[in-house]
């Protein structure tokens, strides 16, 4: 009798697990990655607007050349309207070198190396094919 009062007062056995919440599926998942990277492209985008917020050069300036010195310095060639001057940049500083008193030459456009053109895959396979037999 006792046996039988303990049984019935005792609560049903639960299944581990069954009150986790279950997860965001494959198509969650690919909802989540596809607002991730939207969200990115999306912050760039406005980056790229905002005034003062792009990458882009100043009117006016251009590098000409540059040279690494050391680990952290180059010295640089820089173009300011029609003047260029040599400066030293460094870690923290950036000091004027020289005025060159004469421009450097233009550097001449680099030209991509000339290859040879493969033969189509079917001509190869045709060719391979023909040899086999």
């Amino acid at each position: 009798m006792i046996l039988a009062a303990a049984t019935t007062a005792a609560p049903a056995a639960v299944k581990v697990g069954a009150h986790a919440p279950s997860g965001p599926g494959l198509v969650g998942g690919f909802f989540a990655l596809v607002l991730v990277l939207g969200l990115i492209v999306g912050l760039a985008w406005l980056l790229k607007r905002m005034p003062g917020g792009g990458f882009r050069q100043a009117d006016g300036l251009r590098i000409v050349a540059s040279l690494q010195l050391g680990a952290k310095e180059r010295a640089v060639v820089v173009q300011v309207g029609d003047d260029q001057l040599l400066l030293g940049v460094g870690p923290g500083s950036v000091s004027t070198l020289y005025r060159l008193a004469q421009p450097l030459p233009e550097p001449a456009p680099a030209q991509m190396p000339q290859f040879k053109k493969l033969p189509d895959f079917s001509q190869l396979l045709a060719q391979r094919l023909r040899k086999d037999s």
